[in-house]
């Protein structure tokens, strides 16, 4: 079950909600929570649910069992659950390409693995990693109720694609939290927004990207591939970070904060400021586990650059089992570190920066949205020197350039940068508050529409 299906929208979540307002007190809204939350995973996942709750009950017997151990002992036990963490992964996540790449370097036909990757995977181990590791640092309290660290981790809203949540983040939110009319109506709204992304914006993009991604590379010109490469640029962030804002409204009505995951990462002057303003939660996550672990940039330049492209290494094979997703990171990683060596001079205006920072992120994502190396070639090649405007490529592209397209890349540039907050701003100033939720049931109605008379497209985070 996905936040944009109509099942969700017009069943789940009305339901859960209103069952959650009549819980007479929190503990009784905490167990429905929880509940509710294994029950959404298991709509989509009905084996795998079981593996998500034998990986809390690991994670939560892992910390428990630092109580009263030495310090070597604590050691053994964290590495011990790291490994077995990172070994669940692997299995599930990654078995195929090591098989597949070890059968290319040797030659030998083993068969290839084939495991359905369990949905949100990714995000619900490294939740549960990060409770062990802090538990161990001593930054929180050893949790004695499980049902606690359960509802943590599996809580429906950001259980399936982040944001990544830290558990001192939560901790006391578990215990005390209240809801507000104005909390649940502004999380409702920003609920809507992220919807709006994605149906609205994200899936237009989408429908672009997919077709040129799609098409041979003979038909594939300058033009058609750099419109491709734009469409999939708008089209993964308002997928994602859509589905960060409908986590974070969804928190909202149940009485949790969540961080932002995005500030406008499309309007960054440099790949750092980019990575200050993307994923922010897992960026944090990398820095705070393994970055600063590594040495950070304690130990000199040349161990500070090794550092980030192991980080970057790792924030690639993340994002999925394939080689082309490890070069993706490898190359932000790259632009990170050379931004280093050769530090920005200052010059007037701003807009150089964001043109360099666009055009590098833009690339990145044809090697991330690639389905195998030899695509992602094709597709770069034919951006930067690709065919002219032939009869073919003519025949090919035109399908792309229809009206819907123009007015949803105008919308898409708007929001994509504050100049959208700052007209809600305005609007809100001088039609008062009312009126912005007039608008949010505007552009529900229009999601709806569009999702009843559509297809269904799942998150590209899902599969991560």
């Amino acid at each position: 079950m996905a936040f944009s299906s109509m099942p969700f929208l017009c069943v789940f979540l009305p339901v859960v909600f209103l069952l959650y307002c009549l819980m007479p007190n929190l503990r009784a809204k905490n167990a429905l929570l929880t509940v509710v939350s294994l029950l959404f995973y298991a709509y989509g996942e009905p084996v795998y649910v079981f593996l998500m709750l034998a990986c809390v009950l690991f994670n939560y017997l892992a910390a428990r069992s630092f109580l009263g151990k030495s310090e070597r002992c604590k050691k053994g036990i964290l590495a011990a659950a790291v490994a077995l963490n990172l070994s669940m992964l692997a299995v599930y996540k990654y078995a195929g390409m090591f098989v597949e790449t070890f059968c290319a370097l040797t030659g030998l036909l083993v068969p290839v693995p084939a495991i359905r990757l369990p949905i949100g995977i990714s995000f619900f181990t490294f939740q549960a990693l990060s409770y062990v590791v802090d538990v161990y640092r001593g930054k929180v309290t050893v949790e004695k109720r499980f049902w606690k660290v359960l509802l943590y981790i599996s809580f429906f809203p950001q259980l399936i694609a982040g944001p990544i949540v830290k558990y001192a983040d939560v901790e006391k939110q578990i215990d005390q939290r209240s809801v507000t009319p104005k909390d649940a109506a502004y999380g409702l709204r920003r609920f809507i927004v992220g919807l709006s992304k994605k149906v609205l914006l994200s899936n237009t993009m989408g429908a672009v990207a997919d077709y040129v991604f799609a098409l041979p590379p003979q038909e594939i010109g300058m033009v058609t591939a750099w419109t491709g490469a734009v469409a999939y640029l708008f089209q993964i962030y308002f997928d994602f970070g859509g589905y960060s804002d409908m986590a974070i409204g969804l928190g909202r009505m149940f009485g949790f904060h969540f961080r932002e995951n995005f500030r406008y990462p499309y309007i960054a002057a440099s790949m750092q400021d980019f990575w200050r303003r993307w994923h922010i939660s897992l960026t944090d996550w990398f820095r705070e586990y393994l970055y600063i672990p590594l040495g950070g940039n304690r130990k000199g330049k040349n161990r500070t650059w090794i550092n980030r492209l192991i980080v970057f290494f790792c924030t690639g094979l993340w994002h999925g089992a394939n080689w082309t997703f490890v070069l993706w990171g490898l190359f932000h990683g790259l632009f990170l570190t050379l931004e280093t060596i050769f530090p920005k001079r200052p010059q007037k205006g701003k807009w150089v920066g964001h043109l360099y920072v666009l055009l590098v992120v833009c690339v990145g994502f044809v090697l991330f949205r690639a389905d195998n190396m030899g695509q992602a070639w094709g597709m770069l090649t034919a951006m930067f020197a690709g065919a002219g405007w032939t009869k073919q490529v003519a025949v090919s592209t035109a399908p792309i350039f229809h009206r819907l397209f123009f007015v949803t890349l105008a919308a898409c540039l708007v929001c994509a940068t504050p100049l959208a907050q700052r007209i809600t701003q305005r609007w809100k100033s001088r039609f008062r508050e009312p009126a912005l939720y007039a608008a949010s049931l505007a552009l529900l109605a229009l999601c709806l529409l569009s999702l009843s008379g559509g297809t269904y497209n799942p998150f590209i985070y899902f599969r991560f």
